[in-house]
C-alpha cells in the first residue's frame, strides 16, 4: 500500500529527535558533599558535537515504542524512544526514525502506522525490535492485525493507531508526525524506560 503525498517540511532536527535507543555516551556525575547529585559545572561547556549530544541525552529517561507497519505482505516494526506527543487537538504525535533502517521504506510508504507503549515486562521485546537482523515478527512475538491493517502487539501498555501526516526531514533521519484514530490505553502494568543506554524498569 502506497500512502498518499504527505507534507515534507525542511526543518533543523531536535536534540530529542536525534536520540535512538542504544547510543553511547558518558555516566552520571558524582555525587556533591551532602550526597545530593552534582550539578555540571558552569561556564562555557564543551562544543556542540555529534558525541555532546549523546552524552546528554544518556541522562535523559525516555519511555520506550515500537512502531509498527505493514510493508506490503509483511509487517516491519522497531524500537523507538523518542516518541512524543505533540498536540491534543487534533490528536498529533511524533518520532524518528533513520533513512537507513530496514523498517524505514513500509513506514516511508504507509498511512497508517501502530505506536506501542511498552511495559516494564516487555525488555526482551524492545531488545529484539532493537536489533538488527532479527525475526521480529517471529514465534515470539504476539500480535494481529488492527485498524486499517496494522499490525497490534500483544500485551503493550497501550496502543494506536495512527495516519501520517508529515514526514520532515531531519539530517538523515526523518520526524514522522502522525494522527491518532483509534487505540486503547488500558493495559496493565508499569512503563519500561530507557536510560544510560539500558532498559529499565520504573522506580518509585
Amino acid at each position: 500500500m502506497t500512502a498518499p503525498t504527505v507534507p515534507t517540511v525542511q526543518t533543523a532536527p531536535s536534540p530529542r529527535s536525534s536520540r535512538s535507543a542504544g547510543s553511547p555516551g558518558s555516566s552520571g556525575s558524582p555525587a556533591g558533599p551532602s550526597g545530593s547529585p552534582r550539578s555540571p559545572r558552569s561556564g562555557d561547556g564543551r562544543p556542540g558535537s555529534p558525541d555532546l549530544l549523546r552524552s546528554v541525552f544518556r541522562q535523559h529517561a525516555a519511555g520506550v515504542a515500537v512502531i509498527t507497519a505493514q510493508d506490503g505482505a509483511r509487517p516491519v516494526g522497531f524500537t523507538a524512544t523518542s516518541l512524543n506527543s505533540v498536540s491534543a487537538d487534533p490528536p498529533l504525535l511524533s518520532f524518528t526514525i533513520g533513512t537507513g533502517a530496514s523498517s524505514w521504506p513500509g513506514v516511508r510508504d504507509s498511512e497508517y502506522l501502530g505506536v506501542h507503549i511498552l511495559g516494564e515486562h516487555q525488555r526482551e521485546l524492545a531488545g529484539l525490535f532493537a536489533r538488527s537482523g532479527a525475526d521480529r515478527f517471529g514465534g515470539a512475538t504476539g500480535w494481529n492485525p488492527g485498524p486499517h491493517g496494522v499490525p497490534v502487539l500483544d500485551g503493550v501498555l497501550a496502543w494506536l493507531v495512527c495516519r501520517v501526516v508529515a514526514r520532515v526531514p531531519a539530517g538523515e533521519h526523518r520526524v514522522i508526525i502522525a494522527e491518532a484514530v483509534a487505540g486503547d490505553p488500558a493495559g496493565d502494568g508499569r512503563p519500561l524506560l530507557y536510560h544510560q543506554g539500558r532498559f529499565n524498569a520504573l522506580r518509585d
